[in-house]
């Protein structure tokens, strides 16, 4: 079993560097208006949200680990699926 320190410090950096990235395309959206880069901003958000949510549900909550497995991996796959479609988005 994984000791819950390692589980949290992983998905604070995990935070971190994920708002760090979701920051810099959002100021590069808000400098541009170019509607590829918002979308590369939420889809990073969404990333970063679903590692948070998941870290919470799985330390915090009465749920499961499987739970918080499916939490992360819905958000996950809707936050790439959003990248993916920002990079054939056209302004």
């Amino acid at each position: 079993m994984v000791h819950p320190l390692v589980v949290t410090a992983l998905k604070t950096t995990t935070l971190l560097f994920g708002g760090l990235v979701t920051f810099f395309a959002f100021r590069a959206y808000r400098r541009t208006h170019a509607r590829p880069l918002g979308l590369l901003a939420l889809g990073f958000a969404i990333v970063t949200l679903g590692s948070l949510l998941a870290g919470v549900v799985d330390l915090v909550s009465a749920f499961d680990t499987q739970t918080a497995l499916v939490v992360e991996s819905a958000l996950t796959a809707t936050g790439f699926g959003v990248i993916a479609y920002s990079l054939y988005a056209r302004d």
